[in-house]
């Protein structure tokens, strides 16, 4: 409790004469949402969104949940890519490297592309998970279609927290015409965020219950 209330996902106390912290019913109400919120939006975002509430401002803790929905919502956009990108991949037995320039982008168009850092490709390639090509009049590293697609698959691995190995192995099974393996990670990261839906779809149903008993004045 006291570490709740430390972390601004209760309402704050009161104190007896004694010095004791006193609790009420609404203290108590309030540790539903926010081990709910918790287990769909992570402590640091569940923290934002309790705070904004508890000081009065409803307003704030909707758009920080608006705000994490949105992701969400991009997350599932680029997993839906990733598996285009994999059939795509799948079709091709062998890398395909684009022989016009004009037809491939440099890494800082490719980064923004995918919304990453240009540091993440340049280490990613370190890592052997991208071949651009580089043009022999420019000198710049460019990355086609074909490097596109990997890219797209190792920045949706990568945020699912799979490790260089499964990854490298993932596009060793594309590049071979066995594209199983890919889609079976791209798969299960979709099932991921069904279950990171589900668990927000709950855990907003609690907060809605606590708002309108205990801060409808808000509403």
């Amino acid at each position: 409790m006291r570490n709740y209330e430390a972390w601004g996902l209760l309402p704050p106390t009161s104190r007896s004469k004694s010095g004791y912290r006193l609790y009420t019913q609404r203290h108590l109400a309030a540790l539903k949402p926010a081990r709910s919120l918790i287990s769909g939006y992570g402590k640091s975002q569940t923290m934002a969104i309790m705070q904004a509430l508890h000081q009065g401002d409803l307003s704030a803790a909707l758009a920080t949940i608006d705000a994490h929905h949105g992701e969400q919502a991009l997350k599932r956009l680029q997993m839906e890519q990733a598996l285009s990108a994999l059939h795509a991949l799948a079709a091709q037995p062998v890398p395909v490297q684009s022989s016009h320039a004009s037809a491939a982008l440099r890494v800082g168009e490719a980064a923004r592309q995918v919304g990453v850092r240009v540091s993440a490709l340049h280490f990613w390639k370190q890592q052997g998970l991208l071949r651009p090509v580089r043009d022999q009049r420019s000198r710049y590293r460019l990355y086609d279609e074909y490097q596109m697609s990997r890219l797209q698959v190792v920045v949706l691995l990568r945020e699912a927290h799979y490790d260089f190995k499964v990854i490298r192995s993932a596009l060793h099974e594309l590049e071979a015409g066995r594209p199983e393996q890919a889609i079976v990670a791209v798969e299960k990261r979709r099932e991921e965020l069904i279950r990171t839906s589900w668990r927000r779809i709950e855990a907003l149903a609690c907060f809605q219950r606590y708002v309108q008993e205990f801060c409808g004045e808000l509403l």
